[in-house]
């Protein structure tokens, strides 16, 4: 019987956080943990460790590692690098900030990945997302599909909530995910937001919200979700690290669960290999088995094309260490 192994690169807030999601979910027979600081990948490997002797842990063989370990992990989980900088100054910083520095060290971490590994799906934390998981896809000989990010699952969770939130349901009975950039150009895709089939114009008549659904104002109200959080305590971590979990759940058990993800676009929306960036996409045991290329309005057209945009200058700094 095959046993189901977790690789995790990256102990910082969020890294940890998946550590401590995955030891819970019940999937996995071992995960190895991997940081530059071997010392902190012992730490959280051992705390982890002595959890499982608690009544309600799985008996999970957590451990320390480095890239060797890798060669018949089935799922590896890429949170290295920071997530993003903030100052005094600067409320609602850009993860773009982090380009060059975290393109460094995403080549860094393939270059350990693929020299034991070609198999194994790998999901991408790491900010700028969309610049990384564009680098990890194109600068190394990996099999199509097996690369791709969390992308705007944490955005289209925090849309569904807000929008839950205002019409006074359950977020899971919201529809509804965000596309373009995991950052300050995501986009909700109104034209296709529903509550149990209520759509957009539907919403405010049956609903009765505690205020009017407009496009730009709630579109806004989710990109500054983040940063209610981000300026509330200093970082994210809970939300995305179970956004990957929930993705690494649908490639062991074979889902086919259609979640809006970071991958290359080829041919896309007129895209043709030059930018990665967050679409709906079926996440099965072969990581991305199909993008799904909705039908946009002309307004998301727009807004995928100015993120789209943002996207590549960005890209540029995380290939060349300046922007043009």
């Amino acid at each position: 019987m095959k046993n189901n192994k977790l690789a995790i690169i990256g102990m910082g807030h969020v890294g940890s956080y998946v550590l401590a999601d995955a030891m819970k979910v019940g999937l996995f027979s071992e995960i190895v943990v991997i940081d530059q600081d071997k010392n902190i990948a012992f730490g959280e490997a051992l705390d982890q460790a002595h959890a499982t002797s608690l009544t309600y842990m799985t008996n999970v063989h957590v451990h320390a590692g480095d890239y060797p370990d890798l060669k018949d992990a089935d799922v590896i989980i890429c949170a290295a690098g920071p997530s993003i900088i903030t100052t005094e100054d600067n409320k609602k910083p850009d993860r773009a900030l982090l380009a060059k520095e975290n393109g460094e060290i995403i080549r860094e971490v393939m270059t350990g990945i693929t020299q034991y590994t070609n198999e194994a799906i790998i999901i991408f934390i790491t900010n700028p997302l969309d610049s990384m998981v564009y680098i990890a896809e194109n600068e190394f000989d990996y099999p199509k599909g097996r690369i791709f990010g969390t992308g705007t699952m944490l955005d289209s969770a925090r849309l569904r909530q807000v929008i839950a939130a205002n019409y006074r349901v359950d977020p899971k009975s919201v529809t509804g995910y965000m596309m373009g950039e995991h950052g300050l150009t995501a986009f909700p895709v109104f034209s296709r937001l529903n509550i149990q089939g209520f759509g957009e114009k539907e919403l405010d008549h049956y609903f009765k919200g505690k205020e009017p659904l407009d496009r730009k104002t709630f579109g806004q109200k989710v990109v500054d979700a983040a940063y209610d959080v981000l300026n509330g305590k200093g970082w994210t971590n809970a939300g995305v690290a179970q956004a990957a979990i929930t993705l690494a759940k649908s490639v062991l058990l074979d889902e086919r669960s259609v979640y809006p993800v970071c991958t290359t676009l080829n041919g896309q929306y007129g895209y043709h290999g030059d930018v990665a960036l967050s679409m709906p996409c079926i996440i099965g045991r072969n990581g991305v088995e199909q993008q799904l290329e909705i039908e946009l309005d002309h307004e998301e057209v727009t807004l995928l094309q100015q993120s789209a945009a943002y996207i590549q200058e960005t890209m540029k700094i995380a290939k060349t260490g300046k922007s043009n």
